[in-house]
């Protein structure tokens, strides 16, 4: 059986085939398992144990589950990306405002050079 680390950080993904949001799908692909027994288990396990205990963990297993990639990941670079922007909004929003202040500062250098004196004085003499 693999680790719960290891199930956490490596491919275990909501399956975008899935009938209601994909994790039982997901959990029988990573498994190895059959996804037609995987889903009579959870049918069997919804009427032995009640309607909300069950259904809460599949809740729960689609909020902490990633989405399956639309493509296949075929590096650990291309994993690193995925991860950074499916498992971490917070690193994600972070990426996108240092983004966001690069460009600003970049603009405002562009603006200060523009509204110079020197540049006035240039582009006078050079017409």
């Amino acid at each position: 059986m693999r680790r719960l680390d290891d199930i956490l950080q490596g491919g275990l993904y909501r399956s975008r085939n899935g009938v209601i949001l994909g994790v039982i799908r997901g959990l029988a692909e990573y498994f190895d398992f059959s996804v037609f027994w995987a889903r009579v288990i959870a049918v069997v396990l919804l009427l032995v144990t009640g309607f909300w205990p069950v259904t809460g963990l599949y809740f729960l297993g689609a909020l902490l589950m990633k989405p399956q990639p639309v493509l296949p990941i075929d590096s650990d670079e291309e994993q690193e990306f995925y991860d950074s922007y499916v498992s971490s909004r917070r690193r994600a929003l972070e990426r996108l405002k240092r983004r966001y202040d690069s460009v600003e500062r970049r603009i405002r250098r562009m603006e200060d050079t523009v509204t110079s004196r020197d540049f006035d004085w240039e582009s006078r003499l050079n017409t």
